[in-house]
């Protein structure tokens, strides 16, 4: 597909806003529920609170951030891709780029509800290892786990 359009580069603090929007957008989508931050907390989590624990990159096609990911060598804290560029090999992109750069274990959450992520975490090799809720938005959530062979 139109894949050679899409760049991954280094999240920069002058996407705030776009990359905070897909964000919110593609998270309310999948949940079926709005954020409960205000948009300013959510840029100050992405540009002060996030990069201390995590590397952060985004996926733009044609300067529009269509994706992002935040992980580090043992988990994938946020990964999401705008509903209307899901299916277009970013999100795998992402999780390859996080699988090299990993301790050879992953883990990650994904909230129950949004069977769309379970299904493309499954297919790339992630199993489930827990269940729980302990998140803001008190809803069910899924505990995954990929190792490298």
């Amino acid at each position: 597909m139109d894949q050679h359009k899409t760049m991954i580069i280094p999240y920069v603090p002058e996407y705030a806003e776009q990359t905070v929007k897909m964000w919110r957008d593609s998270k309310s989508e999948a949940i079926g529920q709005k954020e409960t931050h205000s948009f300013e907390d959510h840029v100050h989590f992405l540009n002060c609170i996030l990069p201390k624990e995590c590397q952060i990159e985004i996926a733009l096609v044609d300067g529009k951030v269509v994706g992002m990911i935040a992980y580090n060598e043992s988990e994938v804290s946020q990964l999401y891709i705008h509903k209307d560029y899901q299916g277009r090999g970013i999100g795998r992109r992402f999780l390859e780029r996080a699988q090299k750069q990993s301790s050879g274990r992953l883990t990650l959450y994904t909230f129950e509800i949004n069977k769309k992520a379970r299904r493309f975490y499954e297919k790339h090799g992630f199993n489930i290892i827990g269940r729980g809720h302990e998140n803001e938005e008190n809803l069910p959530d899924i505990l995954f786990e990929w190792e490298a062979e």
